[in-house]
Formats: C-alpha cells, structure tokens, sequence
C-alpha cells in the first residue's frame, strides 16, 4: 500500500518493539514517511464535532485530512474509496460499503456508541475499529438533572412569565404557574448502572434522593447507596426512572406499554440513551391519557426526528435535540481520545479496540 507506518506491518511491529510510547518520537518517524506518501484521513461528519479548526491541529499530523460537514449514504463510498482512516460519528459503515473500500485499516468512531458500523464486516476485512468511551460521563449526567429538575422546577415556564411581566402584575410576591416537586426523599430508577448512571446515581444521593437500579453486572458495579432491584421493580417502584444503558439488538423498544403501565401516575421518565429503547407511541399515550405525570427525552428513534413523531406534541413532555453529550469540554475530551486512538493503532497498540 505505500503508506509509511500503516501499510508496512514490519515497521509498526518493530516500533511497538521499542517499547518507545512518546508521541514526539512517533511524530518525528511520520515526518519522515511524508517524503514517500502520507495518510488519507477522511471524517464524513465533522459538524457533529464542530469546534474550532485549530483543535484538529494534532489529527492533522498524522495525515492529509478530507472533512465534510456531512455526508450522504450516495456519497460515502466516493468519499472513501481511497482513505486509509475514517472518523464516523453517525454515518453508517456497512459490509458492503468496507468491502469496496479496499484500502481502508483503520475506523474511528466519534462516540461511545458504534452501531453506525458493521463491526464484524470489518473485522472479516482487517479494519481496526475504536471508540471513545467516558468521554461525555459528566456533561450527560449534568443533562439529565437539567431535564429533571425542569420537569420538577419549570424553570423555563417561569422565566418567560416573568420577562412577560407578569410578576409585575401580581398581588402577591409570588406565584406558580405548576406544580413544584422536591427531589429530596425521593426514589430514582436507574436503568444501566455504567459510568453515566453512576454519575447521575452520585447526584442524585446527593440531592437526598432514594437510588435503585437494573443492571446487567451488579455485582461488578455494586455501588454504596445503591440497591440493585429487577427491571419491573425499578419501573414501579421509583418516582424517576432514567434510562442510561445501551442500545443492543435484544433490547430495542423494551421500554413499552407494559412496563410503562408499572410506573407510578406521579413518576416521570427520563431517556439520555438511545432513542430505539422506548416505544414511542406507547410513551405518548401514557402522557396524554395522564398515566405518567411526564417525560424528558434528549434522544428519540429517528434523528433528526420525522414530523410526526408522537412525542414531539406529547403532554407533559420535553424534548431536547441529543444534547446531551455536547458540552465544548466534552467535545474537546472527544477529539483528544479520537487523537491518542489513532496514535495507539499506528504504535501497533489496542486502544478502545471494538473490533
């Protein structure tokens, strides 16, 4: 393939062999393969980064980089055909996609999750595929309180009454347009105990809340202050269910009119996770027939959502466009890792290996 540290399996070997880890060392050795070829480096979706053009400085030091804003299923294999890496966040890679890329090795994937690719084509091709795991932990977390304690507070609602004077208007110092709910004492149902569900589990006994969770490894993932409980009981036994496992093949829609008739008329029901984990009609009926009290949702099963998805009118019901990820801190922690991925795999290492 002619491509200095990539193609030529021997010399990655022998660098690995080393036992040199310094990226100036690693850097130094690519500055001298420029003079016989150089990485194709192709990102098909950088907007769903979309930081500043100086922080892709370090990616770029390890070769020629394409970046689209976004790309089309009918322009992925023209964009692609002669890469040698690709960085993903949500455009599909599938088998036959990898086949026709013959020169591609290396799949970099902007996100924890990386349903996007055909993982076991690639592995069948030799393509090394990666993720970015723990890197939006905090800033998911800090997004699904931010939903709740909107549910609880109405913030929103209330601002806006006041920026339209209303508070001007009023006899009394002070006034609600909505029921207000205290946290404190109250139960929290987390399903998917990983690092985001411990996090949001350490907020809420920090707010004085009761935590209980369905997790598939308890005990691996034991907690204090946390008691592992079966799904049915987490959903009806909490005054919050909060959704923060992944999405599998056997769990898609598991989230359905079942387990929702287990909840509680007062409880609400959070989802940062995956969209395809909920049975979006079945959610919608429950907030507008009053069975639940509400919902706050951050991702749903089709992104950008169709027109007629039913919880986009939904009662009792908010919707943020998949944020929750997206704090500039966390975009930043995300390039950083796609970096030291690539670095590993060039070092002849397994970083966040997927494949």
């Amino acid at each position: 393939m002619g491509l200095f540290l990539l193609g030529v399996t021997k010399d990655r070997n022998w660098i690995a062999q080393q036992g040199r880890d310094d990226w100036r060392f690693l850097l130094g050795l690519r500055i001298l393969g420029l003079i016989l070829s150089m990485l194709k480096i192709v990102v098909l979706d950088r907007r769903t980064i979309s930081l500043p053009e100086d922080s892709w400085d370090p990616l770029r030091t390890l070769g020629a980089i394409s970046a689209y804003e976004h790309t089309s299923d009918s322009e992925i294999l023209t964009r692609i055909e002669d890469a040698d890496i690709v960085i993903t966040n949500k455009v599909m890679l599938n088998e036959q996609t990898l086949h026709d890329a013959s020169k591609l090795k290396y799949i970099g994937v902007s996100a924890t999750g990386f349903n996007c690719i055909d993982v076991n084509a690639a592995r069948r091709s030799g393509i090394a595929v990666t993720n970015v795991p723990r890197y939006s932990t905090a800033s998911a977390a800090q997004h699904t309180f931010a939903l709740l304690l909107e549910l609880t507070n109405h913030v929103g609602i209330h601002a806006a009454s006041t920026r339209s004077m209303d508070w001007c208007r009023t006899a009394d110092f002070s006034y609600s347009l909505a029921a207000l709910t205290e946290l404190s004492g109250k139960t929290l149902g987390i399903v998917g105990l990983g690092q985001i569900g411990k996090a949001v589990a350490r907020i809420a006994l920090a707010f004085g809340m009761q935590v209980i969770a369905s997790h598939t490894h308890p005990e691996r993932d034991a907690m204090d202050g946390v008691r592992f409980v079966s799904l049915k009981q987490c959903f009806s036994d909490s005054d919050i269910v909060s959704l923060h496992c992944p999405l599998t093949s056997t769990n898609q829609e598991f989230v359905n009119k079942d387990l929702i008739a287990l909840m509680r008329p007062s409880a609400f029901f959070l989802n940062v996770s995956r969209g395809a984990l909920v049975a979006e009609e079945d959610l919608a009926a429950a907030l507008n027939e009053g069975r639940i009290a509400g919902a706050a949702l951050d991702v749903l099963s089709f992104e950008p959502p169709r027109d007629g998805n039913p919880l986009l009118r939904a009662k009792n019901c908010l919707v943020t466009p998949h944020i929750a990820w997206a704090t500039f801190e966390s975009r930043t922690r995300l390039l950083a890792e796609l970096t030291e991925n690539l670095l590993a795999f060039l070092r002849g290492e397994k970083r966040n290996r997927v494949d």
